[in-house]
This record gives structure tokens, C-alpha cells and sequence, in this order.
């Protein structure tokens, strides 16, 4: 009896490099879009993260007279001496129990407040922190406040030796309104180029604490406009390492938040003049074109 063999066929080597070409080229073309689709969502995140606040910030002004958040509020009578921004948005943000554990503590940032990482003041594409944290543990901001809208006033006590920055303004009477005002900006967690961080609760100020400590605000230096995919540590080309003066954003576009308690991007192509004039709240000049 004669039996027949039938020999199964495989892939000659040449096809099999063909096969992997194939699939290197598909993964190619599929990273950028799975980048884009990571990258729109980040965004999206950061956007909702400035738009808590922007609710906090109102929220806060309904339960305070119209007054808005201090930069660095001294007031010994609610239990913490000492507290910034940030610190002052806890109970709006619906957090609370952070917010109350440093009562008694004589600061915001006691009973270990500088090391609690706050989900909704990091941006997910800032390449900054780890894991949550500063260079110097503690927690991260994304996020800075506008000191020309939140720390002009700066009122001082000469009974207590305190200094506290303020608003001149409440949310009702900003005078160039609230769609036409900045109120947060993005900032790095870390600035590693030059020895800064920004923590949330790290107290901003500028009569009191002085604005050359680790962590200060983005304020008083000028109106600088924003960085946009700054370096963390060294320069590439012209553009300098992520400085901690600036706004700074890992975006396409810097997302700030306006004083209505919406977010919105603003392109690299900004105007000085009406960069000023948004972080202005008080100079009568409507925004440019370009913003």
C-alpha cells in the first residue's frame, strides 16, 4: 500500500519578516492616535480640575460675604493660625476632613496637611511630581493662584505682626468681570532646574513670607506669559526649563481659569498686552483677538 504525505506548508523567512513589517508599521501609526486619545483626555481631566475650583472659588464667596479666597489668610480664631489658598478651597472641594485635621495644629499645613497628595490639584500630565509629591515631599499643586487677583491687598497687624494677602475685590465687583479675568494658572509641581516646588499648602505670600521660599507663588517678578511644554531640566535650543515665575502646562495649550469658573486654553501665540490685560482684573482694556 502506498501512503501519501502531505507536508503542511509554513511561512518562508521572507514572509515572516514581511508579517513583522506589517505590524511594526500598523503599531506606527496607531501610537500617535493612542497618544492624542491619552493626551485629550489628561486635558479633559485638567479642564474639570480647574472647574472644581472655579465652583469652589463662588462657593467659597457665598459662605463668606462675597469675599474671595486669601492668598495667605492669618486667623488665629479658626483653630489654624495660618492658611493658604488651597488650604482655604478643602471643604468646597469636598475635602473636609483635610480641611479639619489641621485645626489645632496652628497652619494649614500641620498634622501632616504638607504631605497629603489632593487628586484634584494635579494635573495627570504634568511630568513633575512623584507621586504626588515635591522635590521636598510635600504634596504638588499643578495649579497656581493669580496673584493680582487674589493678593493685592495686604493688609498688616500691628497687634499680632501678621501680614495677610488678599483680593481687593470681591466676586461681585472685579472690575473688568469675571469672563475676562484669570483666576489659576497651571504650574509645575517641580521647577527642578532651579531648586523650586510648588506645593498646594506651602504658604504664598508677599509681605509675610517673602517670595523667595521653596514653593512661593507665581506673582509680583511681571505678567509672564505662559510656558507651553517647558523642559524640566535642562534648555532645548531657546526655550528654558520650566521656571517657577511662569505659567507652565505639558498641554498644547496653557488651561487657566477664569474668574466665571470656566477653563479655557490659551495658545503660545498670546500677545503680551493681552496676557496682561487678562491677569489684570482692574485695567479697563478688553482682551485681543488672540486670546
Amino acid at each position: 500500500m502506498i501512503r501519501f504525505f502531505s507536508r503542511k506548508r509554513g511561512f518562508t523567512l521572507i514572509e515572516l519578516l514581511v508579517v513583522i513589517a506589517i505590524i511594526a508599521i500598523l503599531i506606527g501609526l496607531l501610537l500617535p492616535a493612542v497618544q492624542k486619545v491619552r493626551e485629550a483626555a489628561a486635558r479633559m481631566s485638567c479642564s474639570n480640575n480647574l472647574k472644581q475650583m472655579g465652583t469652589a472659588i463662588h462657593n467659597y464667596a457665598s459662605a463668606n460675604d462675597s469675599k474671595l479666597p486669601y492668598m495667605l489668610q492669618y486667623s488665629p480664631q479658626s483653630g489654624w493660625t495660618w492658611g493658604p489658598f488651597f488650604f482655604l478651597l478643602l471643604p468646597y472641594i469636598e475635602q473636609q476632613n483635610i480641611y479639619n485635621r489641621a485645626i489645632g495644629s496652628g497652619a494649614g499645613w500641620g498634622n501632616n496637611n504638607h504631605n497629603a497628595v489632593i487628586k484634584s490639584y494635579l494635573c495627570p500630565s504634568d511630568p513633575s511630581p512623584s507621586s504626588g509629591l515635591c522635590p521636598n515631599s510635600w504634596a504638588g499643586a499643578s495649579y497656581a493662584p493669580n496673584y493680582y487677583m487674589f493678593a493685592e491687598a495686604n493688609p498688616y497687624d500691628p497687634a499680632t505682626g501678621a501680614a495677610q494677602n488678599q483680593a481687593q475685590y470681591n466676586i461681585g465687583n472685579i472690575p473688568d468681570g469675571t469672563s475676562q479675568t484669570v483666576g489659576i494658572v497651571e504650574r509645575f509641581v517641580g521647577c527642578p532646574y532651579y531648586g523650586w516646588s510648588n506645593g498646594w499648602v506651602y504658604p504664598m505670600s508677599a509681605s509675610y513670607w517673602g517670595w523667595n521660599s521653596n514653593g512661593a507663588a507665581w506673582g509680583p517678578w511681571g505678567k509672564y506669559l505662559p510656558q507651553i511644554q517647558p523642559p524640566l531640566k535642562t534648555y532645548v535650543g531657546s526655550l528654558q526649563p520650566a521656571h517657577p515665575y511662569y505659567p507652565t502646562s505639558a498641554h498644547s495649550l496653557c488651561l487657566v481659569l477664569l474668574m466665571d469658573g470656566s477653563a479655557r486654553g490659551v495658545s503660545a501665540s498670546v500677545s503680551q498686552a493681552t496676557w496682561n490685560n487678562a491677569v489684570t482684573p482692574d485695567d479697563g482694556q478688553v482682551l485681543g483677538s488672540n486670546w
